[in-house]
């Protein structure tokens, strides 16, 4: 015995009808604006915003970058940190090593355990945003 639907009033109807469509809008301008989020920009594109703002050519522009990189890679080596005033401060972290462990309770399978192989000891690095990066976003 199957359940007939009730006819419902106009104004009921035209109201669920109604905010069905404003969710079903909703749903699509979010779903757009995902979509649409920028991609980040690549190097070429960087190396010519820079090089039209800045008036130099691409070329002059393009070994400023490169030898920011081997300045930091540098700073690196002999240091523990770089730090581009305003911006960024990128350090460098000794991890030391990590022995193995045997017999351990595998989260995934209760009751089981699992051997964990030794890490060797490694450079870590961290980037941290600085207050003028923070306030540009």
């Amino acid at each position: 015995m199957a359940k007939e639907k009730k006819p419902c009033a106009k104004k009921a109807c035209a109201k669920k009808t109604e905010v069905k469509a404003e969710k079903k809008v909703e749903k699509q301008a979010v779903e757009k604006k995902v979509d649409e989020k920028a991609k980040p920009l690549t190097k070429t594109q960087i190396i010519a915003q820079l090089a039209e703002a800045s008036g130099l050519s691409k070329k002059d522009v393009s070994s400023v970058v490169d030898q920011l990189g081997a300045l930091i890679q540098s700073s690196l080596a002999e240091a523990d940190s770089f730090t581009l005033p305003g911006l960024v401060k990128i350090e460098k972290q000794f991890v030391p090593e990590k022995p193995g462990q045997d017999n351990v309770p595998d989260p995934f399978h209760p009751g089981q355990t699992i051997n964990r192989p030794a890490k060797p000891a490694h450079w870590k690095v961290k980037v941290k945003a600085l207050k003028a990066l923070k306030d540009m976003v």
